[in-house]
């Protein structure tokens, strides 16, 4: 069973039960049960809380925000690779990245359909499409269906302090 096919139906049953969304650990539980690789780092809250910031730590793995306009990586042009912050892993490539005005980075998609997992997220009233890494489960940010037309369409709005940029070839 594919990634995307096991999370499609974690969610059908979560919505089935009558859960309003569905948390990093189910969607984990959801993915790791298909043929794809578990999240490979796995920690403790105080694990994470000695590796990340506070600021760090209240994004990705409490699901906040941080201010729009507020990461230097809005603006950042290089060519290179945007990892996750938590663990390194690649994420998204500069090529697909674009100013979408908002004051998060945005991108028009992944480096990879197995580098993100996506989940609903039904917080503040608003059901939105939540991105966390595949690989340790840190939230990211949310992805829209109001971008780009001539590339893919899609808007991954995310978070700049979730995410590390590499400068050199892009991914």
């Amino acid at each position: 069973m594919s990634r995307r096919a096991a999370l499609s139906l974690a969610l059908a049953s979560a919505a089935f039960a009558g859960a309003a969304s569905i948390s990093p650990s189910t969607a984990s539980a959801a993915t790791s049960s298909s043929s794809a690789t578990a999240p490979s780092l796995v920690l403790t809250e105080q694990e994470w809380r000695k590796r990340l910031t506070p600021e760090e730590f209240d994004v990705m793995r409490g699901y906040g925000t941080e201010k729009p306009f507020s990461s230097p990586l809005v603006g950042e042009k290089r060519s290179g690779v945007f990892v996750c912050k938590g663990c390194g892993s690649k994420l998204f490539s500069s090529r697909d990245k674009y100013d979408a005005g908002t004051g998060w980075p945005s991108f028009s998609a992944v480096v990879s359909p197995e580098a993100v997992v996506e989940s609903e997220d039904a917080r503040f009233g608003l059901i939105r499409t939540a991105v966390n890494c595949f690989a340790c489960g840190s939230h990211l940010g949310h992805v829209f269906a109001d971008g780009p037309e001539e590339t893919t369409g899609l808007r991954y709005c995310i978070n700049g302090i979730a995410l590390k940029f590499e400068p050199g070839p892009e991914a």
